[in-house]
């Protein structure tokens, strides 16, 4: 299963750098990482729909869909509002806005689709409730990691977001083999019994070491050139990403335990769905972004 692991890895991460360098030539509107968004948002909903259709919960892969593309859509809303890439501050609060706008008109679409639906007591609340977590899960937090394309730099953008899935995915690695080898006493057995408190160090341990390779010499894939921050700065970026991408790992959990499923889906061995594999960087993104923006480790 490590094996395996690795395996899985060293071919989504230099695809996705691929996929990265081809988005970064493609202009500031960044369309094709925006496909790209879209692409993954709708999959991970139709995921959280099929994972949580039970008990009086009803989510509609339809309506969840229009939600999700449309608050995928308005985190591109700064493209067109304020396109200087140098008004960052104003731009990134014009996407963040347009976001929470998409938010809202979820909400109220999903509200009246249930006024619609509406039979007999007893699920309407329920449905509600659900299809907004599917909207928030697989459309929000993507639309707020995507934000790394723009802020806190357009110069260098994937070396943003690759600090965010090197780190995350290095602890995750890290975590696994530490549990292996010598996790013995369990972290939150009830929810996920694989997790061990060395499992969690391993995911730290992992982490950081991530981020400090990636901030020291990933700088030099791009025209740019950035470079690593202080390093207690770039260490503590990557343990905080490490403990987050953990914490989404254990809240995935929590949603599956809860409707008694192993797995989001079965689309990788090893992996299950694209939730189980994107729960912590999702999860790990908008303390990434906070993080960039406040004290970044590197440029």
């Amino acid at each position: 299963m490590l094996g395996w692991r690795f395996a899985v890895s060293a071919v989504v991460i230099p695809a996705l750098l691929l996929l990265f360098r081809w988005d970064a030539h493609s202009g500031f509107a960044a369309p094709v990482l925006l496909v790209f968004c879209l692409g993954l948002s709708l999959r991970s909903a139709w995921e959280a729909v099929e994972l949580l259709k039970c008990r009086n919960m009803r989510p509609r892969f339809e309506a969840a869909a229009v939600c999700c593309a449309a608050v995928i859509l308005s985190a591109w809303g700064h493209c067109r509002i304020v396109p200087v890439p140098e008004q960052k501050s104003v731009a990134l609060l014009v996407s963040l806005g347009c976001i929470g706008a998409a938010f809202v008109f979820s909400f109220l679409l999903l509200l009246t689709l249930e006024a619609v639906r509406f039979r007999e007591a007893g699920a309407a609340a329920e449905a509600l409730g659900t299809n907004m977590l599917c909207v928030l899960y697989a459309g929000g937090l993507p639309a707020v990691l995507a934000q790394m394309r723009w802020f806190p730099s357009a110069e260098y953008p994937y070396y943003v977001i690759g600090s965010v899935i090197i780190a995350v995915k290095g602890g995750d690695v890290m975590a696994y083999t530490f549990g292996r080898l010598w996790g013995n006493r369990k972290m939150i057995p009830r929810l996920s019994p694989g997790k061990t408190w060395m499992g969690g160090l391993g995911a730290v341990v992992g982490s950081s070491l991530g981020a400090w390779l990636w901030l020291t010499f990933g700088g030099r894939l791009f025209a740019a050139q950035p470079h690593a921050g202080e390093l207690r700065n770039v260490l503590a970026y990557g343990a905080v990403l490490g403990i987050a991408g953990l914490v989404g790992d254990l809240c995935e959990s929590l949603l599956k335990r809860d409707v008694g499923k192993k797995d989001s889906a079965a689309l990788m061995p090893g992996f299950g769905g694209l939730l189980d594999l994107l729960d912590s960087p999702l999860f790990a993104g908008p303390l990434a972004l906070a993080w960039w923006i406040l004290s970044p480790p590197g440029g």
